[in-house]
């Protein structure tokens, strides 16, 4: 008989930790290879850990509700073998528990740390010298923390000199804000310069807290819902959005009559050949990708005064959940799928992101976020900016209008097919100008779509 280790999996080249949500399988139960043994939940989705290998479940190290570092021994799986697949005796369940408890977590946190921070050490080591929070230590902050330092004009060597009560003394929220209250209203020093940029992490970060303290109707006569773990991941990163960027946001009407009427023309026999259905989203992804190639810095990230142009159109769709949450799911190199793979794309998506099915990969790398109010009844909204990325597109109900057309006999009024459309940017790299004009792009492609068209 032997033991092999079951480690907490990395879920993401961001996710440096997990919370385990959920043990399917408890001591002494029979695991076949493949079968889940827990749920885990990250910043940016849930899923499900299979076995690597069959046998029987040994006991959990870690209860659920609490969230572990990614590297870690979290349980094992006695199994037929002599011994594990690393090819090492396995120490005793206690022996696992105590070494991981002292000492693993931090070896992996730093190993982990090093591995995702490497290649974001350009925009979050900020140079001191060009009046900016330095973080030119081993030390990890993380984008809440660097955020409030540059708010409260915190020097690299304050910020480094602040006792960390979190994991391996990392400063936490209540540390920085800790050190705020008490530093007081004194001026900071002249070695202490204002903090110019900060990139924010892409994934979802905290933000103070409102008070609790807040007066309630004297009658009770209220209901107090405590946010699930998604809802204040999504308000976090909400608030942070509009704390870092300057929303702008403009619309257009655009006439989509010709895409109404080849839709219902080629979706019956569409359904019958590909087994699948098709809906407007996938050809406004078609027309967002056209255009994002004609205007390049829309699909872009900014990063302190400079702005990262990505090559990958990969476009995200806010898709709803049946808890009434968000995720938003990405159709990776939309630029280079024709209709039909869209179609599959955005079809498999939507259905993973209902049955909670989502693989990490499936929400991660997005370059530009479409989101379809319509599917509401909606005509139009002012979307928030997914960070880092720089814009949004909210497509509307399409509704039946009077309109005039311009013919070659004079102008005529007819019914039409018309939707709202509005780009909400970030002001400090899209300007009106790009901005309007990336939006009107995109309405004339779809104005100008062919009713002829085969799939």
């Amino acid at each position: 008989m032997a033991k092999l280790d079951l480690i907490m999996p990395k879920m993401g080249e961001s996710i440096m930790e997990a919370t385990i949500l959920k043990w399917l399988k408890k001591e002494g139960d029979p695991v076949a290879l493949d079968e889940s043994i827990l749920e885990i939940a990250t910043d940016k989705v849930d899923s499900e850990v299979p076995a690597p290998e069959a046998g029987i479940m040994g006991k959990p190290l870690f209860a659920e509700g609490e969230t572990i570092a990614v590297g870690t021994i979290i349980a094992s799986i006695i199994t037929d073998g002599e011994e594990g697949s690393n090819g090492v005796a396995k120490s005793s369940e206690a022996e696992i528990k105590e070494a991981v408890r002292k000492e693993e977590p931090a070896k992996v946190e730093m190993a982990v740390v090093e591995e995702v921070m490497a290649p974001l050490a350009d925009r979050q080591n900020i140079a001191s010298s060009n009046g900016n929070v330095s973080n030119g230590s081993d030390r990890f902050y993380s984008p809440l923390v660097m955020n409030i330092a540059r708010k409260e004009s915190i020097s690299g060597d304050e910020l480094h000199n602040i006792p960390g009560s979190g994991q391996n003394g990392r400063v936490t929220k209540k540390d920085i804000l800790s050190y705020v209250k008490n530093r007081g209203a004194a001026p900071a020093s002249n070695g202490s310069p204002k903090v110019q940029s900060i990139q924010p992490s892409t994934a979802a970060v905290s933000t103070p807290a409102v008070s609790s303290n807040a007066n309630y109707s004297s009658n009770g006569n209220v209901e107090i819902i405590e946010m699930d773990r998604m809802r204040k991941l999504i308000a976090d990163h909400m608030v942070m959005s509009k704390q870092v960027s300057p929303h702008v946001t403009s619309f257009v009407e655009a006439d989509v009559t010709n895409i109404v009427n080849w839709r219902n023309k080629i979706k019956g026999d569409f359904q019958k050949r590909e087994g699948e259905k098709i809906t407007f989203t996938p050809i406004f992804i078609e027309a967002v990708a056209k255009a994002l190639k004609d205007f390049p810095l829309v699909n872009s990230s900014v990063d302190g005064h400079k702005i990262i142009v990505k090559k990958d159109i990969n476009i995200g769709i806010a898709a709803a959940l049946p808890s009434g949450n968000l995720i938003v799911p990405v159709v990776k190199n939309a630029d280079h799928k024709s209709l039909v793979g869209i179609t599959k794309n955005v079809n498999s998506l939507v259905a993973k992101a209902r049955a909670n099915k989502l693989a990490p990969d499936d929400i991660q790398g997005g370059t530009f976020t479409l989101t379809n109010v319509g599917t509401f009844g909606n005509l139009s909204g002012t979307p928030i900016i997914n960070q880092p990325q720089v814009a949004i597109l909210a497509t509307g109900a399409i509704k039946k209008k009077p309109a005039v057309l311009e013919t070659e006999y004079g102008d005529v009024i007819a019914i039409r097919h018309l939707m709202f459309m509005s780009l909400s940017y970030d002001h400090r790299s899209v300007d009106g100008y790009l901005g309007g004009s990336f939006l009107r792009r995109v309405a004339d492609y779809l104005e100008a779509f062919d009713q002829t068209r085969t799939v």
